[in-house]
């Protein structure tokens, strides 16, 4: 039985590229999860431990791994996650391993471009009116152009919007939101 978590951190090596024994792609990197604490004495973050994970991702999901993620990266993992043992030359240690089912730069910190790839025929069900991808059509392309119908925004800069006013980031989203 495996656990499902989500792991909130860092790719501490960059993505290497592999297959299995059976043929299947496979992308390898190391997480780095970081707890911090507020220290009431010193008024500052301080870095409590890490804890590391060994992450795999497989086929198309770590194709897109390999293509998107570096060193230093803050990601969003969800997966299974696996505990086993091991030894090496004498020396033994416990290995944390998480199967990614999805992985995403965490956007608190940085900002991603999303680019949809082709669906390959090994994944893709056939394509029907049914199940058919509402963002596949004319409207949607024209508009991740820049040349599609404008969205209203106002609400982002009444009274502050979500970001508030004081923050002075109301007509910075507003103007983020209408190239979208």
């Amino acid at each position: 039985m495996h656990d499902t978590v989500t792991i909130v951190g860092n790719v501490a090596t960059d993505p290497t590229q592999g297959r299995t024994t059976g043929g299947v792609p496979v992308t390898n990197f190391r997480l780095a999860s970081t707890h911090r604490r507020f220290d009431d004495a010193t008024q500052t973050w301080v870095d409590v431990t890490t804890n590391w994970y060994s992450v795999a991702a497989f086929r198309q999901l770590g194709e897109h791994a390999k293509a998107s993620l570096r060193s230093g990266d803050s990601v969003i993992v969800t997966g299974r996650m696996k505990i086993r043992a091991w030894e090496n030359n004498g020396k033994q240690g416990t290995s944390v391993d998480i199967d990614a089912d999805a992985i995403g730069h965490d956007l608190r910190w940085g900002t991603t471009a999303y680019r949809r790839s082709a669906r390959s025929g090994v994944d893709a069900p056939p394509r029907t009116a049914a199940t058919s991808d509402p963002h596949d059509d004319a409207e949607h392309s024209a508009h991740s152009r820049g040349d599609g119908p404008d969205i209203d925004t106002s609400w982002a800069a009444k009274d502050g919007g979500l970001l508030g006013a004081e923050d002075g980031l109301a007509d910075s989203a507003a103007a983020g939101a209408s190239t979208l």
